[in-house]
């Protein structure tokens, strides 16, 4: 709703910046007569008194529907814009050509398939044998949101990892992060060409050959934690890339996304949610 500040400023301002609708969306609107002030359309030049409602009728770009699987996907909080999902591990966030089928996606597709367009949109992107909280928006004006948040302070991301070797105190990594030359999927420290990737870090427990570390992400690449720990000499428990496998956790290594918290773009409401570590990760600092 326009306010005394919005007072004879475009409609094309406001809902680019308070609204937060990017170019594209903003194009669409105006050939398809998207755009409305207090139930009527109007032009992108139309200027606001205070209490207009303005209304932008989004629609999502057509892609590709994942294959809808019957399988158990437990979600913790849901409305119309944000769903955060506790994803098991191992188990793929994303289908891709070389697995079509078996992931997160395929079950979020069943459990929205009374949900016309429904678009499987994960802001915080989980590595396979990663267990924990994710969130993922419903439309693609929420999506875009909630990305200007992901990096900032406003979108927390808590992890909690065993490790191996003995830890204390905190601190702060920040190694450059680069993709490893030979490789398709390792990533390297790489002072010279990598990005700047900032990982915070917390011992909460030491035992005699582990650890239990809380790590809060500053920067999000690919394998940050993985890496960053590795980096330190106390590699995670079960990570087959960055460590050693470890019978005990089957497919995945123990690290768990134990914390979400961001404010609700449309609503403004902060929405927080916690996952305690899984009863395989919490066995392995009983040894």
């Amino acid at each position: 709703m326009a306010g005394e500040r919005d007072a004879g400023r475009m409609v094309k301002y406001f809902v680019r910046s308070d609204m937060a609708v990017s170019h594209r969306q903003f194009s669409a609107l105006k050939a398809q007569n998207g755009l409305l002030v207090n139930g009527v359309p109007v032009h992108a030049n139309y200027p606001l008194k205070p209490g207009d409602v303005v209304t932008a009728l989004l629609a999502d770009a057509a892609r590709d529907a994942a294959a809808p699987e019957d399988a158990p996907v437990n979600i913790v909080y849901e409305d119309e814009d944000i769903i955060i999902i506790d994803k098991s591990a191992p188990l793929a966030c994303q289908c891709s050509p070389k697995q079509p089928g078996g992931t997160l996606e395929n079950r979020l597709a069943y459990r929205f398939r009374d949900n016309p367009g429904f678009v499987f949109r994960p802001l915080n992107r989980l590595d396979k044998g990663t267990s924990g909280l994710m969130a993922a928006a419903m439309n693609a004006h929420t999506c875009r949101a909630l990305q200007r948040q992901l990096h900032t302070q406003a979108f927390l991301r808590e992890y909690l990892a065993v490790v191996e070797g003995p830890m204390a105190g905190e601190g702060v990594i920040d190694a450059p992060i680069a993709k490893e030359q030979a490789a398709t999927v390792r990533r390297v420290i790489d002072a010279e060409n990598g990005q700047r990737a900032v990982t915070h870090y917390l011992v909460e427990r030491t035992g005699e050959s582990r650890s239990l570390v809380r790590l809060r992400l500053e920067t999000g690449r690919t394998h940050q934690i993985r890496v960053h720990l590795s980096h330190l000499g106390h590699p995670i428990v079960g990570d087959f890339l960055y460590g050693a496998e470890d019978a005990r956790l089957p497919g995945r290594f123990a690290l768990h996304s134990a914390r979400i918290r961001f404010t609700h773009p449309i609503n403004g409401e902060t929405i927080e949610r916690e996952s305690p570590l899984p009863e395989p990760l919490a066995a392995l600092m009983k040894d």
